[in-house]
């Protein structure tokens, strides 16, 4: 209990009250880990038993810190009897125990994104249909969209709402593919990711003993990141909450950024109308970032509307202010962020570690890892290629799954001529087209191939019954060996060793290295899983690969190195230096997302989980122009930039201070023409550049003494031009003596209109 003195005083009491709905409002880096972490704690020294304890998160990093900390806190012992880990592990979980009611074996394989797109594309070749309308990605997205609403194939067909939305996009049988993808899947005694949450939803919906069992089973539910948390997820919490009703979710509607994969700010926001008996704590100290980090996100997030009211602070350090950096182009832009990094890491001794670039889109990527490679600063990319993802370790993994699920079809195709053994791709379409018509698996298509034996002739047969024969010496082994005995046995004895082994190119050495990686890694299960008294077995080691997360794992090389990444990928981690790049309209917030009040709200939020990633420094940048298919067009200083208090801001003033003290004011002149002058004035009085009071002006008619008005700028005098045509520019004094040069292409100056 000693525990509890080290939690402030809010924490206290969100640790202690273990009974009854709780919700529990986190803000950044305010400790709602260790909250989480202490409260199991506590349910566990008052003796409720660890198994009926269940704890959901959104990552295995994230369930094995809490499982750790837990260790410390209680013994390793009890920490290691909690059902804690992803949704999609717990689910999986109980779907093996219960897969029979289903229709599916203990042993069904989880499919990967790539598996499932490979499926997808065989379906579409043969409906016939066109590939370029039915993309893989797209109609994968789509299926996943409607299975995490709980949307079955059987329901997609039959909607009308949602079969005009297909036949709008030019994909009418859309449907028709759903219904063959699950067919497929059930027989193949496959699931994909979305699966373990849909079937589980359907195991609980038309098996009520198995629901009743398992609300008795779990006294107590804790879910981290309530906030994006998708419909199926929701689903399957209220329904085991429902006969014990102690449930803790812990979250923040500030850090809802997932809608597009179906995450549901909802959820989080009515839970107070789920659970009416239910008690609000509210965690509002950040004790990660400076104060004036916090309080700038503070500014930007009261813009939303749709929240729980909720005011974080810091006892931190003041801090610097957020610098901001302006460029003309995207180039420039890459160029400053870059040298900012330079400076702080080899005049302050900072490691590249220390530093993160966000960016909205990856496409922006490119030109920060140019900029990088010229300043020679080590980078990373956040999310780039999974160590699982890399074709030898597929190859691998591929004998592993048949060898523990036969009806895998995926594995079965990519292993059966690899290494090379003379089974082409014509007898595997053969294969494939006798399994079609008698809606079998390839592997039942295998083992009765004398009565097929007709088709092939009598080499391809006997290389078809070597292969099966191959398989089944390999599930021997699995069944009596460990995960690495039998790895090794499989690696060595389909040929994959011997095949890797004959490439001497530094391609090849890489991709042996990166097998005998993956024997380590397996080695390093079955001796920790037999000394913690769990499942050393390869079916074991293949269901951890199979949910791994984005932000699981990371190679040692890679430590010291800046972090590139997408805002969205962000999410839970911290850096003491961070650079917001691209903050420009249509860019951050992102042009679709303008279209609605929620959409805004939602970029808002992406835009305040970027701020907070911030330990020490923050730095905004922005380009003027910017390429966009191709083409350089001009771009506006985002509104995110513009909502933060100008306090904490350094090197920008808001366009509304501009617009408050300068206007353009029509004058008489000898000629009687009108000229612009600077005069101290409101907002008010500035010409209104929407309605027509002002006017562009072409660039070669920009001189000397002209003032000018630029959208970001604002008001300014001409004081130099140089160059001619395209190449000319002009150099314009801005407000408090800044000056800027503009090439006048692209510069976009407006005059007074006369």
């Amino acid at each position: 209990m000693d525990f509890i003195n080290e939690l402030n005083s809010s924490q206290q009491e969100a640790v202690i009250h273990t009974e009854g709905p709780s919700l529990v409002i986190a803000g950044a880096g305010s400790g709602k880990t260790r909250v989480l972490t202490y409260r199991i704690a506590q349910l566990l020294t008052q003796g409720i038993p660890p198994y009926k304890i269940l704890a959901l998160t959104f990552t295995n990093k994230a369930a094995r810190e809490m499982q750790k900390r837990i260790a410390d806190l209680v013994g390793s012992e009890m920490a290691n009897q909690l059902w804690m880990g992803t949704f999609h592990a717990i689910f999986s979980k109980i779907l093996r125990l219960e897969a029979e009611k289903l229709g599916y074996t203990s042993s069904y394989t989880i499919y990967d994104t790539q598996d499932s797109k490979n499926m997808i594309k065989a379906i579409v070749k043969d409906l016939k249909l066109d590939d370029k309308v039915y993309k893989p990605s797209t109609i994968l997205s789509r299926i996943s969209m409607a299975k995490n609403n709980l949307i079955v194939a059987q329901s997609y067909a039959q909607s009308s709402r949602i079969h005009s939305e297909d036949s709008a996009s030019r994909r009418p049988l859309l449907g028709e593919i759903y219904k063959q993808y699950q067919q497929r899947c059930k027989q193949t005694d496959t699931m994909d990711f979305d699966d373990l949450l849909l079937q589980t939803n359907i195991l609980f919906r038309d098996f009520p003993d198995i629901l009743a069992k398992y609300q008795q089973k779990f006294h107590y539910i804790l879910v981290d990141e309530y906030q994006d948390t998708n419909y199926a997820q929701y689903l399957i919490v209220k329904k085991l909450s429902e006969q014990h009703h102690n449930i803790c979710v812990v979250g923040d509607d500030a850090q809802s950024i997932y809608s597009f994969r179906g995450a549901r700010i909802e959820n989080i926001l009515n839970f107070k109308n789920d659970y009416p008996e239910y008690t609000l704590y509210k965690l509002e100290q950040n004790y990660r970032s400076t104060t004036t980090i916090v309080d700038a996100a503070n500014s930007i997030i009261r813009k939303n509307k749709e929240q729980i009211p909720k005011r974080t602070f810091s006892k931190n350090e003041e801090g610097e202010k957020i610098k901001v950096l302006r460029a003309l182009s995207d180039k420039e832009e890459g160029f400053q962020v870059t040298n900012e990094i330079f400076k702080l890491a080899n005049y302050e001794q900072q490691e590249y570690s220390d530093f993160a670039i966000l960016y909205r889109t990856n496409a922006q990527s490119r030109i920060l890892e140019e900029a990088l490679r010229k300043r020679n600063i080590p980078y990373k990319i956040y999310g780039g290629q999974s160590f699982y993802q890399r074709k030898e370790i597929k190859d691998l993994l591929g004998y592993f799954r048949l060898t523990v699920n036969q009806n895998d079809e995926e594995a079965f195709k990519r292993i059966i001529n690899y290494p090379r053994r003379g089974i082409g791709d014509a007898t595997v379409d053969k294969l494939r087209e006798i399994a079609g018509q008698y809606h079998v698996s390839l592997w039942t298509v295998l083992c009765n191939l004398d009565k097929i034996a007709v088709f092939f002739n009598s080499g391809i047969v006997s290389k078809l019954r070597q292969f099966g024969s191959m398989i089944e010496r390999f599930k021997e082994q699995v069944a009596h060996e460990n995960a690495y005995d039998a790895a090794l046995f499989i690696a060595r004895s389909s040929g994959i060793v011997d095949d890797l082994s004959g490439d001497d190119t530094p391609e090849g050495i890489s991709r042996k290295e990166n097998l005998q990686e993956l024997l380590n890694g397996i080695k390093d299960f079955s001796e920790t899983a037999y000394r913690e008294g769990k499942d050393d077995k390869l079916p074991a080691f293949l269901e951890g690969v199979a949910l791994l997360t984005d932000q699981d794992g990371e190679k040692e090389e890679d430590r010291n190195k800046v972090t590139l990444m997408t805002i969205h990928s962000a999410k839970g981690l911290e850096f003491n230096n961070v650079f917001i790049t691209g903050l420009e309209e249509e860019l951050f917030p992102a042009q679709q997302c303008l279209c609605t009040p929620a959409a805004l709200e939602e970029e808002r939020r992406l835009f305040y989980v970027a701020l907070t990633r911030a330990e020490k420094r923050i730095f905004l940048s922005y380009a003027t122009t910017r390429y966009k298919n191709g083409q350089i067009v001009s771009s506006r200083v985002s509104r995110f930039i513009e909502e933060i208090d100008p306090e904490f801001l350094e090197g920008y003033i808001p366009l509304r201070e501009q617009a408050s003290g300068f206007r353009l004011r029509t004058t008489p002149t000898a000629t009687n023409k009108p000229s612009l002058s600077l005069h101290n004035t409101t907002r008010q009085e500035l010409p209104d550049i929407d309605r027509g009071k002002l006017k562009a002006i072409d660039p070669q008619r920009v001189v000397p003494d002209m003032i000018v008005f630029h959208p970001t700028f604002g008001v300014g005098k001409v004081i130099h031009i140089e160059g001619l045509g395209i190449q000319k520019k002009a150099k314009v004094l801005f407000k408090e003596g800044e000056s800027r040069v503009l090439l006048l292409k692209f510069a976009k100056l407006y005059i007074q209109e006369e």
